[in-house]
């Protein structure tokens, strides 16, 4: 089961866009002392990989607004504050 907000942000992630890969990676720690870091080292900045059949035909904004429409929730509510986000 999962446990970490990276893992519940990936089930999210699966259940919203039905990717064939995903890699959603929490690199908080590589923020520490930023703005919106929230000084343990994790959950608030993230890194997200995904390819998705949702992405057909779909510009590069197109794709990236899919991803934070579907991660909207843990932007508003789970402390994240920053999303890089790379799409195939």
């Amino acid at each position: 089961m999962s446990n970490t907000l990276a893992d519940h942000m990936a089930e999210h992630l699966r259940q919203q866009l039905q990717p064939t890969e995903l890699e959603v990676l929490d690199e908080s720690w590589q923020h520490d002392g930023h703005a919106g870091a929230n000084g343990t080292g994790f959950g608030t900045h993230f890194r997200v990989r995904i390819a998705s059949p949702r992405f057909e035909g779909q510009s590069r904004v197109a794709r990236h607004r899919l991803v934070y429409d579907a991660l909207q929730k843990f932007i508003d509510h789970d402390g994240v504050h920053a999303l890089a986000i790379e799409t195939r």
